[in-house]
């Protein structure tokens, strides 16, 4: 049996392909592990931004029950202890008095 002696050049081209083939693969696992951690972190953050949006939806209904006029009306006479004016506290800007009519 007669060996054939390989050349310089052909193991270096034979090693140049497996680097690159080797090379590829790590590319190629890498892609795809950052894709997928890309995927669970855009998971988690739509997952907060709708717990966000809920908090927000809530706060909103909260505002609006807190600045009904009926609301601050009653915490301005149970909490403040408020009463309506007197008529000769009200000043009229702009208008003219009903006595000057």
């Amino acid at each position: 049996m007669v060996r054939h002696k390989l050349a310089k050049r052909e193991i270096l081209l034979a090693a140049g392909c497996v680097v690159l083939a080797i090379g590829t693969l790590t590319f190629y696992i890498w892609q795809q592990s950052t894709l997928i951690m890309l995927g669970y972190r855009t998971s988690r953050l739509e997952t907060s931004m709708g717990v966000l949006n809920e908090d927000i939806r809530r706060l909103e209904t909260e505002k609006a029950s807190l600045l009904s006029l009926d609301k601050v009306e009653q915490i301005a006479r149970d909490q403040l202890q408020l009463t309506n004016p007197r008529q000769d506290q009200i000043i009229y800007e702009g208008l003219p008095r009903a006595e000057e009519k």
